[in-house]
Parts: C-alpha cells; sequence; structure tokens
C-alpha cells in the first residue's frame, strides 16, 4: 500500500552555520537535521541529487527512510523541507527518529474511485471535492498511501463523509469530533434534468 522505504547515506556535518551550508549546497550536498525519540538532534548532509529524487517522486512525506550516519542506520519520517522560493530547489530537511510503535500525524491524498457507478454523476452532477487530503494519526511503519472514497451509489446532495471511508487498521482522523464531508455530489450551474432541487451541505 505505501511506497517502498529506501536508503540514504548521510555524513555528519561537523559545521553548522550559512557559510558551510552554501558551501554544502556547491558540493552538491544539502543540510538536513535528524531529531526526536529524546536523543539529541542530529545535523547532517545528504547527496542532493538523491533527495530530490525522492520529493519529486511523491510520496516522500509518507514513506519511511533509512539513513546510514557512519554506520549508523537511523529509521526516520521526513518531517518538513525547504525549498528554495526561487529555484525550487531543496535547501534543508527536517526528519524525526521513528521506531515501530512512533505515532505520527501525517496528511494522506484522498482518492476517489467508481465514479461511473455514481447515479448522481451519472445525471449530471459534480463530484465537488472539499478535502483533498485528510491528515490522520497513524503508526510510523504503516502509514497509508493514500485513502479510497468509493462514490457508488451516491445521489447529488449527498456528502461523502469520513465515515464512509473504510481505514486501515490504527489510522484515525486527527478531527475526531465531527463526521466531516470529504466530498459532496453538487448539483450543476445549470441544473439537471429531471431532478428537484437539491440543497447541498458544504462545510468551511
Amino acid at each position: 500500500m505505501s511506497h517502498a522505504s529506501y536508503e540514504l547515506k548521510a555524513e555528519k556535518r561537523e559545521r553548522v552555520g550559512k557559510g558551510s551550508s552554501r558551501e554544502l549546497r556547491r558540493n552538491g550536498r544539502i543540510p538536513a537535521v535528524i531529531y526526536g525519540d529524546k536523543k539529541d538532534p542530529l545535523s547532517i548532509t545528504l547527496p542532493y541529487k538523491d533527495v530530490t529524487l525522492k520529493i519529486h517522486n511523491g510520496g516522500f512525506m509518507t514513506t519511511i527512510a533509512t539513513i546510514d550516519v557512519d554506520g549508523e542506520k537511523i529509521s526516520v519520517l521526513p518531517k518538513s523541507y525547504q525549498l528554495d522560493p526561487v529555484r525550487d530547489f531543496t535547501m534543508h530537511v527536517d526528519f524525526l527518529r521513528v521506531s515501530a510503535n512512533t505515532q505520527v500525524t501525517v496528511a494522506v491524498p484522498v482518492h476517489f474511485i467508481n465514479e461511473e457507478k455514481c447515479p448522481g454523476i451519472k445525471i449530471g452532477g459534480v463530484l465537488n471535492i472539499v478535502r483533498h487530503e485528510v491528515e490522520f494519526h497513524c503508526p510510523a511503519n504503516s502509514i497509508p498511501e493514500f485513502i479510497e472514497a468509493d462514490l457508488e451509489g451516491f445521489k447529488i446532495g449527498e456528502g461523502i463523509h469520513i465515515s464512509h471511508i473504510k481505514l486501515p487498521k490504527g489510522v484515525t482522523p486527527v478531527i475526531t469530533d465531527r463526521d466531516f464531508t470529504i466530498a459532496t455530489i453538487a448539483t450543476p450551474a445549470g441544473g439537471v434534468k429531471e431532478e428537484e432541487e437539491v440543497t447541498t451541505e458544504t462545510e468551511e
């Protein structure tokens, strides 16, 4: 279900600071930090090419990686990365140390399936996506690559809520106080053939 884990070879950073970061980037490496798990943050450098490739291939923020720092293999999950706004260049990555029982919060994309079995869409309704991704708490070692929203049977005016989605074991939505909407089947601007006016419920 999730992207295959991968390994990156890192070097410890001796000097930290603006000047050394620039020098690193000239040498095809980027600075990164591994933190968490009640250990001191570890400053490292990674090959620019490898990291950029992973970011562009998708699933970067939801895939556990192994970072080999001078022979010590550390399991991590990318927490954030900075891009140079002008050149779309990866400037820095923060990694979180994870173990089998680490709980993480991640944004997971929603895939919509069975549009062709959706009565509302068949008569001209429009799929109005309220959330393209949903934030979940889940174990670091079983982050879903995506969740599936099944549109089969939904009519115009109906909403697909989080309760309609079958979630993998241990995966829980961050929002727990309501059954929030993922998408609605909306009436198109020009109305539909022989269909009464329906009010759709939208959610902020």
